[in-house]
């Protein structure tokens, strides 16, 4: 048998230290090149150096720790109960119940307090909060997560921390640090920690009172039925999206090494998405603290570089065969979906179909005869022949552009059903003779590549603007009949394709086909789960950078252009950017909104 390698050594030592923190002798653990993730029972750590390199041994053992702290010490059921809604509180919460597992980790071994601790340095190295100069540029949840840290084991922030944490210490000691000093006192308790910390938050001024319950008595119900607390967490989108995405950034730490969502698959909680079906996302960089201040009339939106942005076609990404095998799996995770969207399409179809069918004036002086009424010139000669004309149509030649974010945070059961359903609608739509149009949009690396790259070569210079290649993916032209481009959907399920999301831009994408196109009406329909992220773009320009620019798009086509524009949020409220929008929290309702949104505007229009 071969020695092992140092590496391998390592790794096996990682795994049975993993296994006695977390009380769990079946945890697996792997290496990874890309965000660290843990999904149920299996996780994966940044793989070090073939030498060893001391810093990345601590922040692999850092997060092998904190991973098994949190499958010892965390209840996913009872925190997806508590997790509140809007995006920049549920950071926050997810992000001191992070700190509150590891606390009591550091509390109890002190090996343990050496590793988290090396490891939260390196990560606050590429934190925002490390380069922050201003109060809005600081992510609420790391400066938070912080002070509770000093409370709950006595440990100063690291250095590289301290000038942006200051920023807003006194604030957050002012409105919150008598709720700071109450969670040191039932930090053993997560269920009554989860109640004190819900009342940070409105004390923060992050949820209103009446959004989160006031106590948590009955949040194990949600435990009850076993593993379908895990799947219901996978599947919709405030948890799929959300509550796991948002907690992983305590997890794991907020750094430049990705926005929450990795090359692995999403999992819905500790223990494991619905099926198994995906990880826990690792990183999230930070999401700028709401409410958002309107455009600055001097905001002007760029980019680094473009030399390494793509528009592609799904069948450029990915060779046939592989195509034919993931829309197989796309169609076996979704067999009892498929039926209940498909009823629903019908039912447009109908709608769409009703506004087509002919119709005639009758009794006219010339036209087409009407043979309807010969019968009366038969039995009294008398009557005059009877004619009939077609009256035109109002139906206007239309076309549709569904543009789907393939962000990391859609990872799972999202992105499944969105690619399910712009299947069945786009094969409805094309019976009733509307152009479709399927298109997604994400990154082409994490940490900005090489555009990220070239920046740095050129010496780092302030306020670069967009610091990320984008990928444009064409799923289905509009002039592509729905039997070809069927397979390219389940491009979608491939490991590793959704990264980050910079929603500004890739509108701009999609409106830009609609215009080009000669048809009379323009619908575009965005299907997204949150805020535009992208770390590499949020850590050198202010935390709101894209979604100013998201909000100056939005507001330039709902104004000025003869596009229809009209959102769903998955898990999201993405009403507060688009006028024409709706929010869905469960996955699973996807399909039948897509269906009644389009089925409004054409209702309208007729």
């Amino acid at each position: 048998m071969p020695e092992q390698t140092p590496l391998e050594a390592f790794r096996a030592v990682l795994t049975g230290t993993a296994r006695a923190i977390a009380h769990e002798p079946e945890v697996e653990l792997a290496y990874t090149a890309d965000a660290p993730t843990a999904a149920g029972k299996n996780l994966k750590v940044p793989m070090p150096g073939r030498a060893l390199p001391p810093e990345q041994v601590a922040e692999a053992r850092g997060f092998a720790d904190g991973f098994a702290l949190r499958l010892r010490h965390h209840d996913p059921a009872l925190h997806a109960r508590n997790t509140p809604a809007p995006p920049v509180a549920r950071a926050v919460f997810d992000a001191i119940e992070s700190t509150r597992v590891e606390a009591l980790g550091s509390r109890a071994m002190a090996g343990v307090r050496g590793n988290l601790g090396r490891a939260l340095d390196m990560r606050m190295r590429s934190d925002p909060i490390a380069r922050a100069k201003a109060k809005d540029e600081v992510p609420l949840s790391t400066a938070v997560a912080l002070m509770l840290r000093e409370r709950l084991t006595g440990e100063a922030p690291p250095v590289t921390a301290e000038a942006g944490l200051n920023l807003v210490r006194d604030w957050i000691e002012e409105a919150g640090g008598r709720d700071l000093d109450a969670l040191g006192m039932v930090i053993d308790d997560q269920a009554a920690f989860a109640t004190l910390a819900t009342r940070l938050l409105e004390d923060l001024a992050l949820i209103e009172g009446d959004m989160m319950p006031d106590d948590s008595d009955d949040v194990s119900d949600d435990a009850d039925d076993g593993t379908d607390g895990d799947a219901d967490k996978g599947d919709d989108g405030e948890d799929g999206d959300g509550q796991v995405e948002q907690r992983a950034e305590r997890d794991v730490g907020e750094d430049a090494e990705g926005d929450g969502e990795t090359d692995g698959e999403e999992m819905a909680d500790d223990e494991g998405a619905e099926g198994g079906e995906g990880e826990e996302e690792g990183m999230l960089p930070v999401r700028p603290n709401c409410p958002f201040a309107e455009l600055t009339p001097g905001f002007d939106y760029k980019a680094w570089t473009i030399a390494y942005d793509e528009e592609i076609s799904a069948q450029e990404l990915c060779d046939p065969d592989e195509l034919v095998r993931l829309r197989a799996y796309l169609d076996q995770q979704l067999v009892h979906l498929q039926g209940a969207v498909t009823k629903l399409a019908n039912r447009l179809q109908r709608r769409l179909m009703a506004q087509q069918n002919r119709s005639w004036d009758f009794d006219q002086e010339e036209g087409m005869l009407d043979a309807a009424r010969l019968a009366r010139v038969i039995v009294s000669p008398g009557h005059s022949l009877s004619y009939k004309v077609e009256r035109e149509t109002d139906f206007r030649d239309t076309i549709v552009t569904l543009l789907i974010d393939n962000s990391g945070s859609m990872r799972g059961r999202p992105i499944s059903i969105a690619a399910i359903s712009a299947d069945i609608l786009a094969r409805t739509l094309e019976r009733c003779g509307v152009k479709t149009e399927i298109l997604g949009f994400t990154t082409r690396a994490w940490k900005g590549g090489q555009a990220r790259e070239s920046w740095l070569a050129a010496g780092r210079p302030a306020l670069p603007g967009r610091l990320n290649d984008l990928r444009h993916i064409v799923y289905k032209s509009a002039d592509a009949p729905w039997r070809r481009a069927r397979t390219s959907l389940g491009l979608m399920m491939r490991e590793g394709l959704l990264k980050e999301n910079i929603d500004g831009e890739a509108l701009l994408w999609a409106h830009s086909r609609l215009m080009a196109r000669t048809e009379e009406r323009k619908i575009l329909m965005v299907i997204s789960d949150g805020a535009p992220v992208d770390d590499s773009t949020l850590s050198v320009n202010s935390g709101s950078y894209l979604e100013k620019h998201l909000r100056q798009v939005i507001g330039w086509i709902e104004a000025r252009s003869p596009v229809q524009l009209v959102a769903i949020g998955i898990g999201h409220d993405v009403t507060r950017y688009y006028a024409k929008a709706v929010t869905i929290m469960d996955a699973d309702q996807l399909g039948g909104t897509m269906v009644e949104q389009l089925a409004g505007l054409f209702d309208n229009d007729a």
